[in-house]
């Protein structure tokens, strides 16, 4: 009597559709490749998958953070996960036992098969691999998902300023946004989610669009239970191509006292130090200087207070041109001796292009020595194009000190000191 083939079951690694805020860390983090999108979902590929986690401590909602036991020859495949609008349920024993299957206990369920790496792949630079996961040792305890997509909380418009100069291509608003009575306690360097009205093609409703915080800890009015923005109006894709984008317009076009449906607050890692002493590098372009925004407020703030003792703060700072960077005004005015800022302008009329990363190499001696000192903190936040560079000049800093790379980006990663948000 021939003996039945026990079916192979795997534990297929799903994303939530309902708390995915389609903020692209998932799919930027992967090491092999396993994420994928489309205009509705983001979904994990179960045949490149090999569970190797790099994915999960990044997400900001915990969607990512999702496995179902199924039949290997049943796995869900990226085209039916395309078309989810919520994660299916999970298959029982008596459904396994149907497939072929025995009933097995969670930990004997096998892995997806690990990807072979194709020759020569391990030989390229991956940037996203220094950045770190967890806080610093002094970061304030993050609230995150206090507000689902299916429980948003309503906020009221209280302010909407333009802080570049009009007239030039990247229109950048600062909204404020007052939550009233209901708890949304937030921290320097986190994130919300703004659902924008109506429907999309499909008659289904927006998904939420993910935008960093701008303000401090106790707001952007000192005492009121509100929170700043920095939005930039969108009008064209990566690629040039004109696109309107769906929220950031709908955003940079609201009204004081009118409504917002809000989600959030996430991130539990990208949080500034608490301890005064601790020096903070931040290093941005474009509305990537919201966090930048919040951390350097709320230091301002404790300054004021004679709570502010010998940290320091250090700014690269990139945009196309001075006309086009946001908050230069306020950023001019700012005391030398409170923040070094340094900013690179790609497009100056007359002048060669420069970017932060050049900015960087060209203060070697000064973030050398910071580099060596346990209480520096940095903070990369912006275009995903700007990332490899940073890291990259980071790493040259170190060499031409005669440091230790490998030995240093390790301290910066395990210890929560070298965080990565590029989108």
């Amino acid at each position: 009597m021939d003996t039945p083939v026990q079916t192979v079951v795997i534990k297929q690694h799903l994303i939530d559709p309902e708390i995915c805020i389609r903020c692209n860390t998932c799919e930027a983090t992967c090491p092999v490749g396993a994420i994928t999108h489309d205009d509705n979902n983001y979904v994990v590929r179960a045949d490149v998958c090999n569970s190797c986690m790099a994915c999960v401590p990044p997400c900001p909602t915990g969607a990512i953070d999702n496995w179902r036991s199924v039949p290997k020859s049943a796995a869900y495949s990226i085209e039916d996960q395309f078309t989810w609008d919520e994660l299916p349920g999970k298959l029982t024993p008596d459904q396994l036992a149907a497939a072929g299957a025995e009933a097995i206990e969670e930990e004997a369920v096998q892995e997806a098969a690990p990807l072979p790496v194709a020759p020569g792949a391990d030989e390229a630079f991956n940037s996203g691999a220094y950045g770190a996961t967890t806080p610093p040792w002094s970061a304030a305890h993050a609230y995150t998902n206090l507000y689902g997509p299916r429980n948003p909380i309503t906020a009221t418009v209280v302010g909407n300023v333009r802080v570049n100069e009009p007239g030039t291509q990247n229109e950048t608003h600062h909204i404020v946004l007052d939550f009233g009575s209901l708890p949304f306690p937030v921290l320097e360097g986190q994130s919300i989610g703004i659902v924008p009205p109506g429907t999309d093609g499909q008659g289904k409703a927006h998904h939420a669009r993910q935008y960093s915080i701008a303000s401090p800890r106790n707001g952007e009015r000192p005492g009121y239970n509100n929170i700043s923005l920095t939005v930039k109006r969108v009008t064209a894709d990566h690629q040039g191509n004109p696109v309107q984008g769906l929220c950031s317009n709908y955003v940079c076009d609201l009204k004081v006292g009118d409504k917002v449906q809000v989600i959030g607050p996430f991130g539990a890692s990208f949080l500034m130090p608490n301890h005064p002493r601790s020096h903070i590098v931040m290093i941005c372009t474009g509305t990537g200087s919201a966090p930048m925004r919040a951390m350097t407020e709320w230091r301002r703030r404790l300054r004021g207070k004679g709570r502010f003792e010998s940290g320091k703060l250090m700014l690269f700072f990139g945009a196309r041109t001075k006309e086009e960077l946001p908050y230069f005004g306020p950023l001019m005015s700012l005391p030398k001796d409170f923040i070094d800022i340094n900013l690179a302008f790609s497009r100056a009329p007359g002048a060669p292009k420069r970017y932060v990363q050049d900015l960087m190499r060209e203060r070697a001696a000064d973030l050398a020595g910071l580099l060596q000192d346990a209480n520096t903190h940095f903070y990369v936040c912006g275009l995903k194009s700007m990332e490899e560079g940073v890291v990259l000049a980071l790493r040259d800093v170190a060499l031409q000190a005669g440091l230790n790379w490998e030995a240093i980006s390790g301290s910066l990663k395990r210890e929560g000191r070298l965080h990565l948000e590029t989108y």
